[in-house]
């Protein structure tokens, strides 16, 4: 496998435990969003790749000792390979904001939480009774529930938490005692592929980890159909999201999607009824909108916030978000790295322009910055935007802008406010502010959301379920219900002492 940080021809495709070109000999520069510049270059797999990985995989799970291995010994592997992740924190937290384009403080605290679900998923399959019985109101029988691993599962991730999303997949399917093959982002591939080297090291055998790097419309589609794929995990937008089940419907294969989000943020007047409580619910925004340059699937990019405090709150939020640091993630004191491609970028810029001419108010932000030694001109970098007097109409409220951007819309009632945070085809993620404990809770517990924050935003726990109502996806990562994702479930009858039944003459 190529070195990270060199710009070489790479076998980057790992088949059976083994590094390996593509089979058509075709190659893809990786660049860094920053400058544009080349700086690795990876395999670019396609449908014959993606069959040979499928087999290997295949092959490891029919014949190799992964599924049958105690699960004991698979969750010291995990654990195993969280000590790894520990051990190369740094080398891959800026390889990660390299690839992604975000801070290297924020590659660092991906890293932290990719082993927090090795380990998770280590503590939570180890800790598991053998199965469950089940009474059959009989002596003479011994009925059990037990669980057993799908067998070979499809895995694409998305470009903007390559090994995050990577890691909510396959640590509970190699806990579950899967096999898999992973397709990354064609963007940003390397954490993933630096990810199966530690799966090797930590002792996992050949043929049950498998990568194939390379586009979504040849690999990701052959993975979704291929008859000898027994689930397939999506996380990514909802349009490929639709082609991936649609795909995966002739086989019948399990289907786990985690799609878009347009995630509203609402805050009540009485959240910032003290100078603390503004300050924080100002802060919090900003960090809801702009972690990762709003490049988060559950970014708070609809500002709902009550009338009274409107015209205070968007004042001082545009403010600050004037001061937002932008520059290379690599470089110390940045606060907010590049968009991850000029494609990326330009879908930015076309929605903000929408806004605008929607009859939008641009608050901050709306352009490029002036390049600097921090920015190269070539990079990839938008400003922190704030659109005020926004509606349910703009297109920017309605879509995915997966971006630097940030709409405000304003409520007058709590009713008012509910039904605006559910005005979406999406539900993934919800923010409420409050300082009254029985709104909160009420709010809460109205808004069709997967996630809901009540004074706070983005925190997430291994051991909480995560996924989303409406169209952001089927299915559950994370948690208990995540590792039930890759299991199959058996009931077990065993008669004690069989006796003829006598149904039938003769």
């Amino acid at each position: 496998m190529a070195e990270s940080t060199e710009l070489q021809a790479s076998q980057t495709i790992h088949v059976g435990g083994e590094w390996r070109a593509a089979v058509s000999g075709a190659t893809r520069e990786i660049l860094d969003p920053a400058d544009a510049l080349p700086f690795a270059v990876v395999a670019e797999g396609d449908e014959k790749d993606t069959d040979l990985a499928v087999a290997a995989a295949r092959r490891a799970f029919d014949e190799g000792p992964w599924p049958r291995t105690p699960a004991a010994e698979r969750a010291a592997l995990l654990r195993r390979v969280a000590d790894l992740l520990v051990r190369d924190r740094e080398k891959l937290g800026r390889l990660e904001a390299r690839d992604a384009g975000k801070t290297v403080e924020e590659g660092r605290v991906d890293i932290d939480c990719v082993a927090d679900a090795f380990r998770y998923f280590a503590d939570l399959v180890a800790a598991e009774a053998p199965g469950r019985v089940v009474d059959a109101g009989s002596p003479d029988v011994h009925s059990v529930v037990v669980h057993e691993p799908v067998g070979v599962c499809a895995m694409i991730t998305p470009w903007n938490y390559p090994l995050l999303q990577a890691s909510w997949k396959i640590a509970p399917a190699l806990a579950a005692g899967n096999t898999f093959v992973v397709k990354p982002s064609e963007i940003t591939p390397m954490t993933t592929i630096a990810l199966i080297d530690l799966l090797v090291e930590a002792g996992l055998p050949a043929g049950v980890a498998n990568i194939v790097t390379g586009p979504g419309h040849t690999v990701g589609a052959r993975l979704s159909e291929h008859p000898d794929v027994d689930l397939v995990s999506f996380t990514g937008g909802l349009l490929s999201g639709t082609k991936v089940a649609q795909a995966a419907a002739p086989t019948v294969k399990k289907v786990a999607l985690e799609l878009g989000g347009k995630n509203p943020n609402v805050v009540f007047a009485d959240a910032c009824a003290t100078e603390e409580g503004f300050d924080t619910a100002v802060d919090q925004a900003l960090n809801a909108a702009f972690i990762h340059s709003g490049q988060v699937c559950s970014a708070g990019a609809r500002l709902i916030v009550e009338e009274s405090v409107r015209d205070r709150f968007v004042a001082e939020l545009a403010r600050r978000a004037r001061k937002i640091r932008l520059g290379r993630g690599t470089e110390d004191g940045v606060e907010c790295g590049p968009l991850v491609s000029e494609q990326q970028r330009a879908k930015v810029e076309a929605y903000v322009a929408s806004a605008l001419e929607e009859g939008a108010v641009l608050r901050c932000g709306g352009k490029r910055p002036e390049p600097s030694t921090e920015r190269p001109e070539n990079g990839y970098f938008y400003e922190p935007t704030v659109l005020d007097h926004c509606h349910r109409e703009m297109r920017v409220v309605r879509e995915e802008v997966f971006g630097p951007v940030l709409t405000v819309e304003t409520f007058r009632t709590e009713d008012e406010a509910v039904a605006l945070a559910n005005d979406t085809e999406y539900g993934l993620a919800g923010g409420v502010w409050t300082a009254d404990p029985g709104r909160a809770r009420r709010v809460a517990g109205r808004l069709r959301h997967g996630t809901v924050w009540i004074n706070d935003f983005h925190p997430y726990l291994p051991q909480a379920e995560w996924g989303g109502f409406g169209k952001s996806g089927v299915g559950r990562e994370l948690g208990p219900a995540g590792l039930a994702e890759y299991r199959e479930t058996k009931h077990v009858y065993q008669n004690l002492a069989p006796k003829p039944v006598r149904w039938f003459a003769g």
